[in-house]
Parts: structure tokens; C-alpha cells; sequence
């Protein structure tokens, strides 16, 4: 059974989709955006803090079933310039530690309201 995931300590869905989707012992992470939950608006700052803000909108979600970063398994940054790569990696290093989740970093034309970064992952209990 499929059960949804939710959290008001991350931003709502904006579509019709789940934050996250409990299967099993697999949790998979929807896309998030460097929404600041208590505002409702991009945080602020360089892709470092957007980094910094979409990554704890997923640590937020997994800690609601019980998880930690150290559960992902895979992620996937999307990215709306690959120029900002590296001020993603600086940041995406401080939440993971080896062994390294799987990773895709894709740049993307555009990313729903106009994002700078979109990140979503699937944990493993």
C-alpha cells in the first residue's frame, strides 16, 4: 500500500501530487523547491541558500515518517543553470555523508515558479 506523506513543516504541494509516497519501506520524495514553508516564498539568498532551504524541506519530510538523510539512497537536483553546479554541491555536501547517495544534477530550462533549484530523492528504511 501506497500511504501519502505530509508535513506542515515543508512547503505544501502546489499540484495535485503527495509531498512524499510511503511504499514499503521506500519513501520517494517529491520534487522541492527552496520554499520557505513559513512564508510561502523562495527563501533568500544565492543557490547556496536555495540549496540549503529545498534540501531542508526533504530532511523535514523524511524526518516526519522516522527517516534521516542518511536513508536517501538516490537524488535528483535539477537545476535551472548548470553555472550554479558548484554552489549546489558546496551545499548538497554539508546534508550527505559517504557513503554518497545516487545522484542525476540536470539543468532544465525552466522549473515550476520560476526556481533556481528543484531537488527530490527516494529513502530506504
Amino acid at each position: 500500500m501506497k500511504q501519502p506523506v505530509q508535513t506542515t513543516l515543508a512547503p505544501a504541494a502546489i499540484g495535485p501530487y503527495s509531498q512524499a509516497i510511503q511504499a514499503g519501506d521506500t519513501v520517494y520524495v517529491s520534487g522541492q523547491l527552496p520554499i520557505d514553508p513559513a512564508t510561502g516564498q523562495f527563501a533568500e539568498g544565492d543557490i547556496r541558500d536555495l540549496t540549503r532551504q529545498s534540501l531542508l524541506n526533504v530532511q523535514h519530510i523524511l524526518e516526519s515518517v522516522g527517516l534521516s538523510m542518511a536513508h536517501v539512497v538516490k537524488t535528483t537536483v535539477f537545476l535551472a543553470d548548470m553555472n550554479d553546479f558548484a554552489g549546489m554541491n558546496e551545499v548538497y555536501a554539508e546534508f550527505f555523508a559517504a557513503p554518497f547517495p545516487a545522484r542525476s544534477a540536470v539543468a532544465v530550462k525552466t522549473l515550476p515558479k520560476g526556481a533556481s533549484v528543484e531537488i527530490e530523492c527516494v529513502a530506504v528504511k
